[in-house]
């Protein structure tokens, strides 16, 4: 592993990277390639170029076969929408592509990969299907402060979840005078709400955390919890009563915070047909709609281009008011009335 994944081990499903090292595309531990296809091209940076894409429960990996310098990581944290639209390609000209529309650091970026393959629908289906899972599972990767995790003083399960241990008598110090609560140890996070109130509780992930150390407070020996800082670097203490409970709990935790870490458990779950239905097989037979299209000899392509982004406009223009609608709006492009937008529906 380089020394930049070495010192962010969280970066795989959070970011975009574009021709990374080789060893940046192998899976980190915990990380499982779900599906492998090959003649995926890169419509939207690559355009006619073929190459492989990765599905893994972390990020979508593409790789040119031509050059394997070439190659994208998107992790799906990153990702804002996935849909499937027409893209104009290079090897197989207009024809149904997927859509990936994500944003990092303030910016962002648009990812369209089209199958190479005819009648193949695989690449559509995967990766909707696994990005969904991904996005379904939260609390096993993300810190979550009073949240939706307990009911009835007991813990609301994720599904492959374990509890190793139930511990009470343990007071949060993140007020002056304390929240006495109860601990919950699973196989992939660490769970504390308080006695008098469910909805008080904290749920961090064994993947958010740092340290796990015991240190001196204002009320004595306390178990302190140091979070990464992509969940907010926060310092989380806690008391245990009895005080000679403390090592044990310190010991019980980090052991759990150990076997975590040798295989991780991201939560995203999925399986693996054999074989994949043929487009074929998914399609509905076309009907007539009962309606008549009446032709009004106007131009409609002018009036379905003001729905577009108007590359050359700068600024929003000032309002005027428009006696056809009664309203105040902004003034239409040059050639484009209200009428004109308004027979279009």
């Amino acid at each position: 592993m380089s020394a930049s994944s070495a010192a962010d081990p969280l970066w795989y499903d959070r970011e975009i990277r574009f021709d990374v090292k080789f060893d940046q595309l192998e899976l980190r531990r915990g990380e499982v390639l779900i599906d492998s296809m090959r003649s995926i091209e890169d419509t939207k940076g690559n355009n006619g170029e073929n190459g492989e894409l990765q599905v893994t429960n972390l990020r979508l990996l593409w790789i040119s076969t031509t050059n394997l310098k070439t190659n994208l990581s998107v992790g799906y944290g990153a990702v804002v929408n996935i849909n499937i639209r027409t893209a104009n390609s290079r090897s197989r000209g207009n024809s149904q592509a997927l859509y990936v529309l994500t944003k990092f650091n303030g910016s962002r970026f648009e990812f369209i990969f089209t199958n190479l393959v005819r009648d193949s629908p695989r690449l559509f289906t995967t990766v909707q299907a696994v990005f969904r899972a991904y996005d379904t599972s939260k609390l096993y990767r993300e810190l979550k402060l009073r949240g939706a995790v307990i009911a009835q003083k007991e813990l609301i399960l994720l599904p492959e979840e374990q509890i190793f241990n139930k511990i009470s008598g343990i007071w949060n110090l993140s007020a002056d005078q304390g929240n006495l609560g109860t601990f919950f140890f699973t196989n992939v996070r660490v769970v504390w709400h308080a006695n008098l109130a469910e909805n008080f509780n904290v749920s961090i992930p064994y993947i958010q955390i740092k340290t796990i150390r015991i240190r001196d407070s204002k009320f004595g020996p306390a178990l302190v919890i140091d979070t990464s800082a992509r969940s907010g670097s926060y310092v989380l203490g806690f008391r245990v009563d009895p005080a000679e409970k403390l090592a044990v709990v310190h010991k019980e935790i980090k052991a759990l915070y150990d076997t975590y870490y040798s295989n991780p458990i991201f939560g995203v779950s999925f399986s693996v047909q054999e074989s994949a239905p043929g487009i074929q097989d998914l399609k509905v037979p076309m009907q007539q709609d009962d309606v008549e299209i009446v032709d009004t000899h106007e131009s409609s392509h002018d009036a379905l281009a003001a729905y577009y982004a108007d590359s050359s406009k700068q600024a929003d223009r000032e309002p005027e008011f428009n006696t056809y609608l009664g309203l105040a709006v902004e003034p239409l492009k040059e050639g484009v009335t209200i009428q004109q937008l308004w027979s279009v529906l």
